[in-house]
């Protein structure tokens, strides 16, 4: 079983950039996809991100293609999302996410077995 623990949220201006750090507690990411999702108050959960930890295409929503992006610390066991060009959309809280999903559920909720406490992110002037 592998725990994410999310960090790195926060009040940040529109325009400005934010980095969100996942950490695997309890075991590695290895063999595993890590996502990224946020639910904003009012709002179903939305896919934000997601990459295999092996390797391989990342994959974005929609909304967030150009802006926000991926990185890894094997190391550390850590995915990092950066995210840039923020606006008050982006404006939620943000869950990192874990599990075996099929590439054709990769955006899905409920591929993820393990999630995280979440992480509130707040874009505003």
């Amino acid at each position: 079983q592998v725990q994410p623990v999310e960090s790195g949220g926060g009040l940040v201006q529109p325009g400005r950039s934010l980095r969100l750090s996942c950490a695997a507690s309890g075991n590695s990411f290895g063999g595993y996809a890590v996502a990224w999702f946020r639910q904003a108050p009012g709002k179903e959960r939305e896919f934000v991100a997601a990459r295999r930890w092996s390797g391989g295409t990342p994959y974005y929503g929609d909304s967030v293609k150009g802006r926000f992006s991926l990185s890894k610390d094997a190391t550390s066991n850590t995915l990092f999302l950066q995210m840039n060009s923020l606006g008050p959309e982006d404006t939620g809280v943000y869950y990192c996410a874990v599990g075996r999903p099929i590439t054709s559920t990769i955006a899905t909720v409920g591929a993820y077995y393990y999630w995280g406490q979440g992480t509130q992110v707040t874009v505003s002037s």
